[in-house]
């Protein structure tokens, strides 16, 4: 099985964080390729970083298709380009928000989301509408650290994750903590032994779930919303 996931921002740091956690995680008999565009944000923190990170992200996704991967994930919280990605693409597209926020309202009655800044609660929110996951939202609490902050910062990061999510675990009612962001790859076995809640890496659980819809010979519906998009000139 080949697994191809994409950093959707420019950070090679990144990259190669996310690289190393999914080393210690995948089938042994799994492939692992990640790589990040060469041109775009080098962080995702807006709708705008969003826009500008589509076009290479879906580049990106036309190469996996190409070289035969049975799986993509995109690696970002924000899921850019998801949707677009999912018509493209003939095999699965993976994104690590929307995979992490359903198996989060599977596992517990209510999560919260670690969100980099405040200004991204809006997004949050408007995603858990989308999602159809309203009953099983608690809350977002702001980090207020920037995307490249938290991963150069790992111990700052867990520090601040580990207060805000004890505070949403009491005040908030939620049972479950997503890291609402790729670059927080790897920190949740430390913060969940702290906690004692279930902290959710959406990188590992978008990674795990990609290699079983592989494994299992699935694919997006075509007949309908995922449907390829009309051939047609692009000027």
């Amino acid at each position: 099985m080949r697994i191809f996931v994409i950093n959707p921002n420019t950070s090679e740091s990144m990259t190669d964080h996310i690289r190393l956690e999914l080393e210690k995680i995948k089938w042994p008999d799994t492939e692992l390729t990640v790589v990040n565009p060469e041109h775009g944000p080098v962080s995702i923190e807006s709708a705008y970083d969003e826009a500008l990170a589509g076009p290479p992200t879906l580049e990106l996704v036309r190469r996996a298709n190409e070289e035969g991967y049975d799986a993509i994930v995109l690696a970002c919280f924000s899921d850019p380009a998801l949707e677009a990605a999912k018509e493209i693409s003939d095999i699965p597209v993976i994104g690590i928000e929307e995979a992490t926020l359903h198996l989060a309202a599977m596992l517990g009655h209510k999560f919260s989301i670690m969100t980099s800044l405040s200004r991204r609660i809006p997004t949050r929110e408007v995603h858990i509408r989308l999602r159809g996951l309203e009953s099983a939202f608690a809350s977002a609490p702001a980090m207020n650290m920037p995307v490249l902050e938290m991963d150069a910062n790992p111990a700052k990061a867990k520090a601040r994750i580990l207060e805000l999510a004890r505070k949403a675990v009491q005040e908030d009612g939620a049972e479950v903590i997503v890291l609402g962001c790729a670059g927080l790859a790897g920190y949740a076995e430390d913060i969940e032994r702290e906690l004692g809640a279930v902290v959710l890496d959406p990188t590992s659980v978008a990674f795990k779930v990609a290699e079983a819809i592989a494994d299992l010979g699935l694919r997006h519906s075509k007949v309908g919303h995922f449907a390829r998009p009309p051939v047609k000139e692009i000027k």
